[in-house]
Order: structure tokens, then C-alpha cells, then sequence
């Protein structure tokens, strides 16, 4: 009986000093992420087209953002870290880096993801026919990489009346420099 209760105490106490201690650097769970892979075709200023096969691409994305990007999957509604973002600035293909979208054309929606009532340049987006799902959609993509980054709807914002209507693993965003507003996660409703 009390080897028992001199044992308990030992693992009482080693988990409470555990708890205590700072984290580690090669803390086990950091040691089993995943790092996230190099994309060397990532680059704000480049507006060359890219055709890669699509074994280049899931080296160089994460499993996330290939699914989304290559695969045209969607995140879940209410989860994208730029649905209810409100900071200044550009936002980017996250796969390529190519300029998509300017905060001031971004508005509040209360369909789930970041919408946008038009891209930076004509130029930035491409347009497609998608009729997956039963529905009739316009698929958006990225002109530089042709990554799916959403779908385009016409039930936004006068006076253009279109809602860009994006997935937010599919952008990056940079802050405007001279705006004190560096991107904090506020909500818009």
C-alpha cells in the first residue's frame, strides 16, 4: 500500500514539473509536423504563366492548399481565416503569389468566405463554366497558375452587383506598409 500511494505521488509529481516546464524546440509533437514544403514558384513580382504538371504542384503545396488549389475542393464554410477578416492590403494567390484582390473591394457576406466585388486587374482572374453539384456556377482562377481559388456569383455589391466568392487557403495577404492595420481578425457584421 504504500509502494502504491510513494508511486502515485512519483507521477503525480512528474506530470505536474512536465506541465511547468517551457516547451521545447524538439518537443516530440514538433518534431511530427510537417514541414511546409518550398515553392519556388512563388513570387509577387513574376507574371510569367506557369504550366506545371501537377506532380510539381503537390511537392511544392501543402496538402491543404493542393486539394483546394489543383483539385478544386472548398473549406468549409465559417472557417477560412479571411472570411471575417478586415486588415488593409492585397490579397495573393497563395499557390503562385500573383495580385488577386484589394481589401477595398472585399465587403461583408454572409455566405461563409471572403468575397470580393472585383479582382485588382481584369487580368488576375480566369473564368470558367462549372455545373458540378446540380448547380450553374462561374469557377474562378488564378490566371498566372490556374488555381482554383473560388466561384464567381451575381448577387454582390452595386454597382458592379458580382460577389468573388473565394476560398481563403487559396490567398495570402500583405498588409498595406503605411497602414496601421497589419491585419487583425475582426468581425465585419
Amino acid at each position: 500500500m504504500k509502494f502504491l500511494s510513494l508511486l502515485s505521488f512519483a507521477v503525480v509529481t512528474v506530470v505536474t514539473l512536465s506541465a511547468a516546464l517551457p516547451a521545447k524546440k524538439n518537443h516530440p509533437a514538433r518534431i511530427m509536423e510537417k514541414p511546409l514544403p518550398t515553392n519556388p514558384y512563388y513570387s509577387r513580382t513574376d507574371t510569367v504563366k506557369l504550366n506545371l504538371p501537377d506532380s510539381v504542384w503537390k511537392r511544392v503545396l501543402s496538402a491543404e492548399l493542393y486539394a483546394v488549389a489543383r483539385h478544386k475542393e472548398t473549406e468549409r464554410a465559417f472557417t477560412g481565416k479571411f472570411w471575417e477578416f478586415t486588415g488593409h492590403g492585397t490579397y495573393y494567390c497563395a499557390a503562385c503569389g500573383n495580385a488577386l484582390f484589394r481589401s477595398d473591394a472585399k465587403f461583408a457576406s454572409t455566405c461563409g468566405w471572403p468575397s470580393f466585388f472585383e479582382p485588382v486587374r481584369k487580368q488576375s482572374v480566369l473564368y470558367k463554366p462549372d455545373n458540378s453539384w446540380n448547380m450553374v456556377r462561374t469557377e474562378v482562377l488564378c490566371a498566372r497558375c490556374g488555381a482554383h481559388l473560388g466561384h464567381l456569383f451575381d448577387d454582390g455589391p452595386p454597382p458592379l452587383g458580382k460577389r468573388f466568392c473565394m476560398n481563403s487557403i487559396s490567398l495570402d495577404f500583405e498588409p498595406d506598409k503605411a497602414d496601421g492595420n497589419s491585419g487583425k481578425q475582426r468581425s465585419v457584421r
